[in-house]
């Protein structure tokens, strides 16, 4: 780190190391089998530093799932009334399909403590992940009543298009299988994150890309 970077840079910069090694340790381990030990190997970083920025294992770990929801949620700001509904929902499955390519550890930490019962993240579910949903769904809603997309329901259109988009980091092992990888390629990735978006929009009477 340079030490004549701001406090709060350096802070954050440190944060972003710790969370990027936590999603991968509980990945592989799952929250039973993680440590704060191996968490701070995989970071680089001394066991103290950790216990500095956050607190417990557990403390991480609920970071760990309130950074990927928040992360999942941001690109839905541009479902907005005024905007173009196959614009729209392209962007949002594109970012979702990039972020799942980008940090597949984080997404199989969030699957995982909802396969467990969601425990954890309970709260964010019913209050945030639940307000978000009923807002954007609103808004889908519009778009139908104003024939502008073909009818959906809008709030089951949300677990279709996080299930569709997910699966390519929480089971890639299945799809590797399938296509005969050792792992997914770029070009694999942005072949599948075609046929999302175009399967997606034309369930939605939309003209796709």
């Amino acid at each position: 780190m340079n030490p004549t970077a701001p406090k709060g840079h350096i802070r954050q910069a440190n944060a972003a190391v710790i969370l990027a090694a936590a999603e991968r340790v509980f990945a592989s381990a799952g929250f039973g089998g993680a440590t704060m030990a191996a968490i701070a190997d995989a970071a680089g970083l001394p066991k103290a530093n950790l216990h500095y920025y956050f607190g417990s294992k557990k403390e991480l770990y609920r970071a760990v799932l309130d950074s990927t929801l928040q992360n999942w949620l941001a690109p839905t700001h541009g479902i907005t009334p005024d905007a173009d509904p196959a614009t729209a929902l392209a962007a949002y499955i594109r970012d979702k399909m990039r972020q799942g390519r980008e940090r597949p550890h984080a997404s199989r930490v969030f699957a995982n403590e909802l396969l467990h019962g969601g425990t954890e993240i309970a709260d964010l579910l019913a209050t945030t992940l639940r307000g978000l949903v009923q807002n954007k769904a609103a808004v889908i809603d519009q778009w139908v009543a104003q024939g502008r997309m073909a009818p959906v329901d809008s709030t089951h259109l949300f677990f279709t298009i996080w299930s569709a988009t997910q699966t390519y980091a929480d089971f890639d092992v299945q799809v590797c299988a399938v296509l005969g990888r050792v792992e997914l390629t770029d070009a694999d990735h942005e072949r599948a994150t075609r046929h999302v978006v175009s399967l997606l929009l034309r369930g939605c009477g939309l003209p796709t890309e």
